[in-house]
């Protein structure tokens, strides 16, 4: 990372900031250019390793995808705020942003309903979540291992 100022090392502040965060873009790999998707997504920290998930449907482009290829990128972004100046090369952006890869599985039926909590929970914590049974055939999960994971951020002074 070229700004080690804004580099956010600590994975609990890494947490914190995907917490934040609504949609996780996640680019896929294709024939001649990257397939960018942005997905709803659940997180969590164990054992020292991000684990992402995400609903699906049970066909569908990504899922063709990664039948070739199952390595994907993803970014995400919160807390933004335009901080303008007098000329233009003074504006900047406040920010926090979490990027990195990994590699996505499609989770088996047994594990649908706890992965599906989790994400879930990214959305709707503390409250317990139902689910219409007949919804399981029609949904996939993906998994997405975090290989590499990447924090930034930026937050102006006094502001």
């Amino acid at each position: 990372m070229r700004r080690r100022d804004r580099e956010v090392k600590n994975p609990e502040e890494i947490l914190a900031i995907m917490r934040k965060c609504d949609v996780c873009n996640v680019a896929f790999f294709d024939k001649e250019f990257p397939y960018v998707i942005p997905l709803n997504f659940g997180v969590e920290y164990e054992n020292e390793e991000f684990t992402m998930y995400f609903h699906s449907s049970i066909a569908g482009k990504k899922l063709d995808l990664l039948q070739d290829n199952n390595k994907v990128a993803f970014s995400m972004s919160c807390s933004h705020n335009l901080i303008t100046g007098d000329l233009a090369c003074d504006c900047t952006m406040e920010f926090e942003s979490v990027c990195g890869n990994g590699t996505i599985e499609i989770l088996g039926e047994e594990e649908k309903m706890p992965a599906l909590t989790k994400l879930m929970n990214h959305y709707q914590p503390g409250i317990e979540h139902k689910y219409d049974e007949r919804l399981f055939k029609v949904v996939s999960v993906l998994k997405l291992n975090v290989n590499e994971i990447y924090g930034k951020r930026l937050k102006k002074k006094g502001m």
